[in-house]
Parts: structure tokens; C-alpha cells; sequence
């Protein structure tokens, strides 16, 4: 067959159904198109008159009108902009896809600012035929030898026009409805539509019903031209009034103001108070209990973009997190919470952004260009960094009023976004066991200092005999006191080495997960002056990996995940020797008692001398066995992984239960305490499973059946 080139031919009897049923998601959305395209020509009669090619009339004012008519089945939306010529509507309605704005703005590039022109693809009229069996137009353009034009089309690839009888300059739009699409011509689902897409559009959109017989009252001051007055209306003088009251008119229910041609995102921040921002929050997010804080977006360069991001106060129990932010192009809604352009993290957040650079698809509800998008997402993201980077700088007390509220958005910002977690890196507070907040460097210092002070001579919680023990030792070996005291400066040396290889040593940050549960751990802390601080949501666990991954030498563990120096009483070396050897008899005992052979035993002195056993879970361990509980809530089979791994018994010798234990290792008593104590250490860890706390609960019974003997 022979090579062949041509043009591809386009029928648009088959083209225009697909349109008609498949050009938008949302059949609603012919409002807001319609509307858009009207608003669109009273921008452009606006610039023409600016531009000394057409004179407004007085007392111009520019509007669009609703008008529906349920009996009629009828849509009517009338615009008093520049109107079309016949050869207009030739161009612009009967070629699909040609867009009146784009040629408007070709035409006049060289005068005219094209960001307040809405529309750009020629489509929006169209969206009229999802929802109507036919759609008239009765246009007069500005021109002033311009004759009115009607023209009709039923759906199909056929459509008629001739001279009109329109008698304004503009343009009105009639859809005769489907019966399937009866409810846009009821006034409720009308007025809802049109706040939801056009809320904010520049001119003012009035809703009525043709042949209105609803009336109101108003005074004779409040009176309009434009109002129809039925009748007039003289009020009764009130008792004890002087002056006789205002004379009132009965008149046929005005038109419904729908939108605010001036929305707040729109001014300068320095123009804003404060309860406009919270009214505007009320009206738009129909939310009544007041936002924490907002930022106000106010960008013009190297891209156009506006907008208000608030800060709602979130019952984190009973309530979704998930906000709304709405997004508008030149005032003109386009959809909620589109991730394209709102960074992830800030969609719990609730706020409207207006880009009029935006690149949109035809219907307006996709971006095209993502290099473009990504430019805006983070730079919204850097404007919420700056925000909260202030606060916490200049207004340190309400942002830690906030922090409780907030944390969610920031924690979960710092694992959507690194360039967001560097920039907030020494403003995510911790709270503590107290409920001050401490940022990030502030919580390591104040654990350096309380090791530091147990690494002096402090003599709280030392052995009486520890340094005695040590001398005489020494003193058995032939040294003298000089040698006693160089050997001491030997060991401040060491001291110092040791504080420099701290310094290099990782940072560790406890964090309690439950205040009830480790409360005893938490007594511990509290005694030595060490800080802990309360991480008890899900997103924690994930967020301190984050941090630790962006921090180096910085790790977090739980409070009883590990037993420092810190808590344990200084002994001489010959004490620890012999700790050293009770331990492995002990640790025998407690295993034949446990029936546990992997069980860890530890024998140390602690300070705390009222508590008898703890239990310790090294943080890696209890990391793995939470990761494995979360899969196996997914449905994955873990096994018992988890349920001792990692555990490390602490029996304190400094206890006499403890030191009964070591003095009597056959008495038939010693392997229930055994049991006791070992229970004891788990329960201020985590919850006994049902077994181990019905032997808990009976094992208790019977040693206090043994005390009452």
C-alpha cells in the first residue's frame, strides 16, 4: 500500500456525547464553570473601559444572577460584562474548544493583566449539556453597532442562531434541565453548589426565583431602586417613645447575596485582625472552637500565591485529625486537600491557598506540570517551618501552651520532609515528667549534668565502707599514703580522659511510655535529678527514629530500658567481687525458681533501697518486639518473638528481701519470693498476661495468709 498523509477527521456528532458526559467528574461543576465564564466578561468590559475602548454606564455595578425556575425547569444565569457579537458566538461557542479568554488575552497582551481572566480552555460552557437536554444563549456584546443574538442547541452537533431581543449588554444562559438533574434548579442544592465552588469569585453572584412570592420588610433608609415595594408599612409608636418610628416597605424578597468578593487571604497581614481571621475560620470551616494560631501567605515572586493556614486545637481522642485546605485559582474553588500542591504532613491543618499559577488540566482538578508544584509545595512547607521557628523564639510560653496541639502536625512534618525536620530540628519541644518543655538541646544537657554529678565523690548513695575497703587493701600491698595519693591523681586523669570520650559518646534522651505503669522507674529518675519525658503517642516510636537518623549521637531510650551508674550505690572493689560471686548464685536460684534457664540476672547496690527487683528491656529489643505486635495486627504470623528477649532482671542487694533471698537459698519460702520478685519487676514494666497475674493475685493471698500467722 502507498505512503499516504492527511488530516485526521473528527466527527462531532460522536465527540460531543463524551463531552457532554465525561468532560468533568462532577456534574455540579457546571456552576462554577458557567459562573467563572461570566465573571470573566465583566473583567473584560472592565479592562475595555480602562483602556478607553468602552465607556461603562453610571452607576455600573458588576454582578451575575442566578435565576432559577422550578415549574420551567430552568437555569438562568445573566451577566452584565462584554457580551458577544454574532460573528463571536460563530467563533467562540459553535468551534469546540476555542477559548474566548485565550484570544482575549492574545489580543490585548501588550495592555491588559491577565491574572484576573479565569478561564483558558473554551470548554466550561459545555459542562452546561451534562445536566440539560438543551441550552440557549442571549448575548449583546459592548460594541456599539453590535445587534443582539440568540442561539440554541440541543446537545447534538446541530444548533441554531438569529437575532435576539436582549436589550443590556451581556449575556444570559438558559438550561432547560434534564429531568434527571431537577435538583440544581432547587434553590437549597443551588445556593449550596455555588457557595462550595464560587464563595469567593470577584463580582457579586445573587440567587432569586423567577416569579418570586416571598416577601420582607424593610425600613424606608434601607430601601433599593432596584427593590419592588408591595406595600408600605407603618409601625405602631411604642409606649414611652418620643419620636414616631421609621416608616417600612414590604417589598418582594430581594436576591441572595452568595459570595465575598473580597476574601481575607486576599489582604495584606498588617490589614487583618484577629477576629477576622477567626470569623473567616467560622464561616469557611463551619468549625466554632478557635484555631491555636494561622500563617498568612502573602508571595507574589518568582510565583503568585496567597492563602491562610490554621492551626486547629484536635481532640486527638474522639476526632479525625484529617483537615481541609482548600485550593482556589483566581478566587475560583478547584478542590480540597489536592497532595500535589499541599505537602502531606499539612493536611491535617485546615486553610485556603489561592496560586493563579497554577497548571491546571481542563477540568480543572489536576496539575499538570510537576517540577512547577513541587516549587509551591515547598515553599508553603518553608513558610510553616518560619512560622513555627518564630514562635517558639519570640513567644516561647504560648508555644508551649500550643505544643500538645501542634506536635502531631510538626512530628508527623518531620517524617514526610527532611528539609522541614532540619529546619525545626531545635524547636520540637519534649515534655517532661513535670510538664515543662524543654527543646531538643536543652533535654541533653539537663541529663550531662545529673551523670556528671554521679560520676563526682558525691557521697549520696555510697557504701559506707567503699573507700575504707579500698585503703586497707591497699595499705595490705605495702603502699603508702603517697602512693595512695598519686594513685588518686592517676584516676582524675582518668576521669578526665573518660569525660572527653563521653563528650563523643552518643546522647541519650529517656522517655517514658505510660506514667502509671513505670511509675517506679520514674521515682528513680526523680530521686537523681535525671529527666525523662512523656512520648506515649504511635507516632513517637517512628519520629524518634527520625530524629536519632538526623541527630548524630543522639538516641532515645525508654525509661527502663536500660540501669545506669547513675542510680547505683559506689562500692569498693572488693564489694563488687564479692556481689560479683553472690550474683551467680542468686542468678542460679531465680532460674531453677522461674523454670527460666534464658532468663539475665543481675545483682547490683542501688540507691533506691526500697526497691527490691526491676526489670530492664534493652530499647533495640523492645523496638523489634513492638514492630513485630504492629505486623501482627496486620495479619502476620510473629510467634512469640518478643515476650523475654532482651530482659534483664535487677536484684537490688541493697534490699533485705534480696539479701534474704541470698542468706537463705534452701528455706521453702525462698522460691515463691523468687517468684514474687520477679513478678513484682515485670508488673511496673508491662501488663501480666492472664496467667501470670491470676499466680500473682493467688501467690499474694498466700504470703499475706503467712504474714497474718
Amino acid at each position: 500500500m502507498a505512503s499516504k498523509k492527511g488530516n485526521l477527521s473528527i466527527n462531532s456528532e460522536n465527540m460531543f456525547p463524551i463531552i457532554k458526559k465525561w468532560l468533568y467528574s462532577d456534574h455540579d461543576i457546571f456552576y462554577r464553570e458557567v459562573i467563572s465564564n461570566a465573571c470573566d466578561a465583566v473583567t473584560k468590559i472592565r479592562k475595555m473601559d480602562m483602556m478607553g475602548e468602552y465607556e461603562l454606564p453610571e452607576g455600573f455595578k458588576p454582578r451575575v444572577d442566578v435565576v432559577l425556575n422550578d415549574k420551567e425547569k430552568t437555569i438562568k444565569i445573566t451577566d452584565n460584562g462584554i457580551g458577544m457579537t454574532a460573528e463571536e458566538v460563530e467563533e467562540y461557542i459553535n468551534q469546540v474548544a476555542f477559548s474566548g479568554a485565550t484570544d482575549f488575552l492574545n489580543k490585548y497582551k501588550d495592555k491588559a493583566n491577565a491574572d484576573q481572566i479565569i478561564g483558558h480552555f473554551g470548554l466550561g460552557f459545555y459542562s452546561t449539556f451534562m445536566v440539560s437536554d438543551s441550552v440557549d444563549i442571549d448575548t449583546l456584546s459592548y460594541k456599539s453597532d453590535a445587534a443582539s443574538v440568540h442561539w440554541t442547541c440541543d446537545g447534538g452537533s446541530d444548533f441554531e442562531m438569529s437575532d435576539g431581543e436582549k436589550k443590556e449588554v451581556g449575556t444570559t444562559i438558559t438550561l432547560h434541565l434534564s429531568d434527571d438533574c431537577l435538583e440544581f434548579c432547587n434553590e437549597y442544592k443551588a445556593r449550596e453548589v455555588i457557595e462550595k465552588y464560587c464563595s469567593f469569585m470577584p463580582y457579586d453572584i445573587y440567587l432569586s426565583r423567577e416569579n418570586e412570592e416571598g416577601t420582607e420588610t424593610i425600613k424606608a433608609s434601607e430601601k433599593l431602586d432596584s427593590d419592588v415595594v408591595i406595600e408600605e408599612v407603618h409601625p405602631d409608636k411604642k409606649e414611652g417613645e418620643d419620636k414616631e418610628p421609621e416608616l417600612e416597605y414590604k417589598i418582594k424578597r430581594r436576591p441572595q447575596l452568595l459570595n465575598d468578593t473580597h476574601p481575607l487571604w486576599a489582604k495584606t497581614p498588617k490589614d487583618c485582625t484577629n477576629e477576622e481571621y477567626l470569623e473567616f475560620y467560622r464561616k469557611v470551616f463551619r468549625d466554632y472552637k478557635e484555631p491555636l494560631f494561622w500563617i498568612h501567605l502573602n508571595m507574589d515572586y518568582p510565583f503568585n500565591l496567597k492563602g491562610i493556614l490554621y492551626f486547629p486545637k484536635i481532640n486527638m481522642e474522639f476526632e479525625s485529625i484529617e483537615g481541609t485546605i482548600k485550593l482556589y485559582n483566581n478566587q475560583v474553588f478547584i478542590a480540597d486537600n489536592i497532595k500535589e500542591v499541599i505537602p502531606e504532613y499539612l493536611m491535617l491543618l485546615k486553610g485556603v491557598i489561592d496560586c493563579p499559577d497554577l497548571p491546571l488540566n481542563v477540568s480543572r482538578s489536576a496539575l499538570q506540570n510537576d517540577g512547577f508544584v513541587k516549587k509551591i509545595s515547598e515553599y508553603i512547607s518553608k513558610k510553616v517551618a518560619e512560622k513555627l521557628a518564630g514562635l517558639c523564639k519570640t513567644d516561647k510560653e504560648n508555644y508551649d501552651k500550643y505544643w500538645d496541639d501542634i506536635s502531631p502536625f510538626i512530628k508527623y512534618g518531620c517524617l514526610k520532609d527532611d528539609k522541614f525536620c532540619e529546619k525545626m530540628n531545635d524547636y520540637i519541644l519534649f515534655k517532661n515528667l513535670d510538664g515543662k518543655y524543654l527543646t531538643l538541646p536543652e533535654a541533653l544537657q539537663i541529663n550531662k549534668e545529673a551523670e556528671d554529678r554521679a560520676a563526682s565523690d558525691d557521697p549520696k548513695g555510697v557504701d559506707d565502707d567503699a573507700y575504707a575497703n579500698d585503703a586497707e587493701e591497699s595499705s595490705r600491698n605495702g603502699e603508702d599514703d603517697s602512693m595512695h595519693q598519686t594513685a588518686r591523681s592517676d584516676a582524675d586523669k582518668s576521669e578526665d580522659k573518660k569525660d572527653e570520650k563521653e563528650e563523643k559518646e552518643p546522647r541519650i534522651i529517656y522517655y517514658v511510655t505510660d506514667e502509671q505503669q513505670q511509675s517506679q522507674y520514674i521515682k528513680m529518675f526523680k530521686a537523681q535529678k535525671m529527666e525523662a519525658f512523656v512520648m506515649k503517642h504511635n507516632i513517637d516510636t517512628p519520629f524518634m527514629q527520625q530524629l536519632e537518623s538526623k541527630n548524630e549521637g543522639i538516641s532515645f531510650k525508654r525509661i527502663d530500658a536500660d540501669l545506669t551508674d547513675t542510680f547505683k550505690s559506689k562500692t569498693s572493689k572488693k564489694a563488687a567481687k564479692e556481689l560479683e560471686e553472690k550474683e551467680k548464685e542468686i542468678s542460679e536460684k531465680l532460674k531453677k525458681a522461674l523454670k527460666n534457664d534464658k532468663l539475665v540476672v543481675k545483682l547490683e547496690k542501688l540507691k533506691d533501697k526500697k526497691m527490691s527487683s526491676m526489670l530492664t528491656v534493652s530499647e533495640e529489643s523492645r523496638r523489634l518486639a513492638d514492630m513485630m505486635k504492629m505486623y501482627a495486627m496486620n495479619g502476620m504470623s510473629m510467634g512469640d518473638f518478643g515476650a523475654s528477649e532482651g530482659q534483664t532482671l535487677i536484684l537490688n542487694a541493697n534490699h533485705p528481701l534480696v539479701q534474704y533471698v541470698m542468706d537463705n537459698k534452701d528455706e521453702k519460702n525462698t522460691e515463691m519470693i523468687c517468684e514474687q520478685l520477679y513478678d513484682l519487676a515485670r508488673i511496673q514494666n508491662a501488663p501480666l498476661d492472664a496467667e501470670s497475674m491470676t499466680k500473682f493475685v493467688e501467690r499474694s493471698n498466700e504470703i499475706m495468709l503467712i504474714l497474718a500467722k
